[in-house]
């Protein structure tokens, strides 16, 4: 698939992939190697399969927790740094999910992400999320 000469494409591409429980579209969207640094443990995920293993982690702390329905929407970003083929994105979020049958907004969220661009347009090679503030919807 192409992308336009944006990185903030590939970001999107990813984030509406997680937003559907498309584990497949999260791996297609991102380079190898990939690397990933989340706030639940094990924190770290890397490798050919860093989305899918991480996916599955997710999952199995949702289930742990009682959390579900996870939905993450995309401020406005803060920058968005393209040098050649490498971009740096950083924008705000917004993720809303099921927490034991209440509805949850975590505001103040930030997803960084660095990418390559490269024959099959931009990648996603590693992203941070940083947690923001959880409240009852």
């Amino acid at each position: 698939m192409s992308r336009p000469n944006d990185p903030m494409a590939a970001v999107g591409e990813y984030i509406d992939a997680f937003n559907r429980g498309d584990v497949d579209a999260l791996a297609a969207a991102c380079a190898e190697p990939m690397q990933i640094l989340d706030g639940m443990a094990p924190h770290v995920w890397q490798g050919p399969t860093a989305s899918q293993d991480w996916w599955r982690d997710v999952l199995a702390e949702g289930e742990h927790v009682g959390a579900s329905g996870y939905y993450v929407a995309l401020g406005e970003p803060r920058h968005v740094d393209v040098n050649g083929d490498c971009g740096y994105v950083v924008v705000p979020t917004t993720m809303t999910f099921d927490l034991k049958g209440q509805q949850i907004v975590q505001n103040g969220g930030v997803f960084t992400v660095a990418l390559r661009n490269g024959d099959d347009g931009w990648r996603l090679t590693a992203w941070a999320w940083s947690r923001g503030s959880n409240s009852p919807a």
